[in-house]
């Protein structure tokens, strides 16, 4: 193969090319053992094709070990003679020639730990030597002549920090110092210099700041509650975030960072960062790069032309249909598409490669590694011993930590001690239940992101230094996000919060703002008495002191919403709903802009049941029974599927069979708890309604196994759930729309399977046993009961006769 054709498999194949380019030089190791050290040091898509790329030019570098040469090619030498390479050369310091197990670089060449170091005239001796450091000025120094600054450290920036704000902690300070640089002394002293020279660096203007050790100190101030202190936004993008990379002498954030890498694509004119440039250096974006004819090829298994990143001997194969072996897994015990495990060797499929369970030898909850599907053991206890593993200096637990410290675990209970503690550093009694619950957590990673999402730990240190109260309308100030809400659902979960109607609550405040937001105070005062002693005070009771659904919140709205319309619309006809007439109200109602017209009839008879309007007439539309066509058939089809397909979920089998067989909404059928199943010795019974329904053996099989296998979705303060159908959110159930999704997923159609399980009931059984046993109104099953043609007149005059001719003893 010529350079060129290297050069264009460099583009399409460069993990596979530079596999070969290995192997050509390397008889130890098989072509597997090469892809996967490749994979590892150069797995990125434009890392990989560098070092190919470099390689198919002087390939020669495998085998002398001399730069010049990026990088990752000295990385992969180094990697392939840990893996057992004899042949490969390692690295080799472009100056003194010695072999480099670790190297320096210096533009594209390789130097030692002694020849990389810079080397210049010392400022103060004259001598050229390594630089130890350099002065206040920037000038070089040898670590034979030290700068002498006799002032110290501490006190010079305590000094500064006076200034803008007065009485602040000497100690507090002192700490933040130490730690800006806790091993490097001198860097302490130029974060010092920086602040003399410009201290509006503490104020703002931190962008500005020469080293990044000053971005670290302001945030270690901020943090100790130091006063005056302003954490620096990004000058570009104004937002309050972590700045640190450095552009056109400011410090700006990664986004802006990568915002400033983008061009203008040369084929779409897109701007974006280039994924690659054509033979004339112009950039391409990715999604035309992914479209260059030059890049593509067939696949051999689905024919698509795609961009292939691998190959066989019969031709390429797309990411997508990249084959793994299927293997017998260690853990589960399938037969499923396998990885060897880095740890045990043995197989493991994807599904127990991201599963995360109790270990049965240390009870903790971690990734599982080795063991089975019953009994999972974690990586600690599978291979104590390993390099990979080294006690955390807190708990001293076995942990993988990747950096010096403490385990994830430790550091977020520090983390929690820090944001909920009051003033004399110790938890309020009434945030312990939620510092427990959450430093509990089975996923330590996560909480530690949740507590440094938006403004979670703002709002839970105010709550727990008492800037801020803890009462559900202290958290109602706050900007209305799923944030907040998510944290008043933790809080309520563990008990620190009362628990309350959050649909009532808000539709209170949607009813608030939409009359507070009418232009004239008559229709100010309208919209109050139907809202408020109408709509709300007929949802309180029938919601009989449970939660309204979301649906019941949707309709209140509507109806509000349609009196708003037909109010503004008499606004800008100069009318009043006292003058209006019913030429008035049709002249509305056939208008071209009407909106939520038969709504609006029921804010029209409700004015004139209040003697509001006059002379007005709008009927309500008579129910005459269901208007979708009912499929008897195709709805039992989809039941024996439920009952007998063990590849869907229980807990669907379970949802879509209540639907089928006994008429449920999924609002009803969300809000179930374990406390309406109820197991006899002789049957299982749910409670629907006022009287409990035997189900039948296979429907009261996947109710018991619901029972005992329900698990929260939620990941923080994961409680014991009193709900057949946890949700996501703590301690709340799953939500009527998410229920219906995962329903219409299964090929149910709500509302056509619930009307004709509904019809097929009512011309079975009389409306008051429907409506005790399915826990619908009376006057909804006597409806049904009409549209099923059903008369059980004669079954009534049956029942009493039966009395009459047998009394009670």
């Amino acid at each position: 193969m010529t350079t060129a054709d290297q050069l264009d498999r460099a583009v399409t194949d460069p993990i596979g090319l530079i596999t070969d380019l290995v192997a050509d030089v390397e008889n130890d190791l098989d072509s597997e053992t090469i892809r996967t050290v490749v994979t590892s040091v150069a797995g990125g898509r434009a890392k990989s094709r560098n070092v190919a790329k470099n390689l198919a030019i002087r390939p020669a570098v495998l085998t002398d070990g001399r730069s010049p040469a990026p990088r990752a090619v000295g990385d992969l030498l180094i990697e392939l003679r840990k893996a057992g390479a004899s042949a490969i050369a390692p690295p080799v310091c472009a100056e003194c020639g010695k072999k480099l197990r670790t190297l320096h670089r210096k533009g594209q060449d390789w130097y030692c730990s002694v020849c990389g170091q810079e080397r210049a005239e010392c400022t103060t001796c004259g001598n050229i030597r390594r630089v130890g450091f350099r002065d206040r000025k920037g000038l070089p120094r040898c670590s034979m002549c030290p700068d002498h600054d006799d002032r110290d450290p501490v006190t010079v920036v305590h000094e500064l920090i006076t200034t803008i704000a007065p009485g602040a902690d000497r100690d507090a300070v002192a700490e933040a110092l130490r730690r800006t640089a806790p091993h490097r002394p001198h860097y302490r002293q130029r974060v010092v210099w920086a602040l003399e020279d410009n201290p509006r660096l503490l104020t703002g203007e931190g962008h500005l700041a020469p080293q990044r050790a000053i971005l670290k100190f302001i945030d270690l101030l901020h943090e100790a509650g130091v006063a005056g202190i302003v954490r620096p936004a990004c000058p570009r993008c104004r937002r309050v975030v972590h700045i640190d990379k450095p552009l056109d002498g400011q410090r700006v954030c990664r986004n802006c960072i990568a915002k400033s890498r983008f061009e203008e694509c040369v084929r779409c004119g897109a701007r974006r960062e280039p994924a690659t440039r054509d033979a004339e250096g112009r950039p391409l974006c990715p999604s035309c790069l992914v479209r260059d004819p030059a890049n593509l090829e067939t696949c051999i298994v689905c024919g698509e032309s795609r961009m292939v990143n691998s190959r066989t001997a019969n031709g390429p194969i797309c990411p997508n249909c990249r084959p793994l072996p299927e293997l017998l897994c260690s853990i589960c015990g399938r037969t499923a598409p396998c990885m060897l495990s880095k740890l045990t060797g043995l197989p493991r499929c994807g599904g127990c490669d991201r599963r995360q369970a109790h270990c049965t030898v240390c009870g903790r909850m971690r990734g599982i590694h080795s063991g089975t599907a019953d009994a999972p053991i974690c990586g600690p206890c599978t291979t104590p011993d390993a390099e990979l593993w080294r006690p955390c200096p807190t708990c001293k637990q076995a942990e993988r930590l990747h950096a010096p410290g403490p385990c994830p675990r430790c550091t977020l209970k520090h983390r929690l001690h820090e944001i909920l503690s009051d003033g004399t550093g110790s938890i309020p009694p009434k945030l312990q239940p939620l510092h427990d619950a959450l430093a509990s957590a089975e996923r330590a990673g996560t909480a530690m992101r949740w507590l440094s999402k938006g403004i979670v730990s703002t709002v839970l240190s105010d709550l727990g230094s008492g800037r801020r109260p803890l009462t559900h309308e202290a958290l109602d100030e706050l900007p209305e996000d799923k944030v907040v809400e998510h944290i008043r659902s933790v809080l309520v979960a563990t008990g620190v919060l009362p628990s309350r109607d959050e649909q009532m609550v808000r539709l209170e405040r949607h009813v608030k703002n939409l009359v507070a937001s009418h232009t004239t105070a008559e229709g100010r005062k309208v919209l109050h008495r139907y809202a408020t002693w109408h709509l709300l005070r007929r949802l309180r009771r029938r919601s009989r002191g449970k939660e309204i659904t979301h649906y019941q919140l949707t309709v209140a709205r509507q109806h509000l919403r349609a009196a708003v319309y037909l109010l503004n619309w008499l606004e800008d006809q100069n009318l009043t709903l006292a003058a209006c007439r019913q030429t008035d109200l049709e002249r509305w109602m056939t208008s071209d802009d009407v909106r939520l017209r038969q709504e609006a009839g029921h804010f029209v008879r409700w004015a004139l049941a209040q003697k509001i309007a006059r002379d007005l007439s709008f009927p309500a539309e008579r129910w005459n029974g269901p208007s979708q066509a009912m499929d008897n058939e195709a709805r039992w089809a989809t039941a024996r599927r439920l009952l007998h397909d063990d590849t869907l979920k229980p807990e669907d089998r379970l949802a879509g069979l209540l639907l089928l067989l006994y008429a449920q909404w999924p609002a009803a059928i969300s809000r179930l708890t374990v406390d309406h199943i109820e197991e006899t010795d002789a049957a299982v019974r749910i409670r629907l309604g006022a009287v409990p329904v035997e189900l039948p053996a296979p429907v009261a099989e996947l109710a018991l196994q619901q029972v005992a296998v329900r698990h929260s979705h939620a990941v923080l303060a994961r409680t014991d759930s009193p709900w057949l159908f946890p949700g996501g959110q703590p301690g709340r159930p799953i939500s009527a729309w998410a229920m219906g999704e995962r329903l219409r997923k299964l090929g149910i159609r709500l509302a056509e399977a619930r009307s004709t399980a509904l019809f097929q009931l009512a011309t079975e059984l009389p409306a008051a046993v429907l409506a005790r046993t399915l826990g619908i109104d009376i006057t909804v099953a006597v409806k049904w009961q009409r549209a099923a043609a059903g008369d059980w007149a004669a079954y009534a005059a049956d029942v009493s006769q039966r009395t009459k001719e047998h009394p009670a003893p």
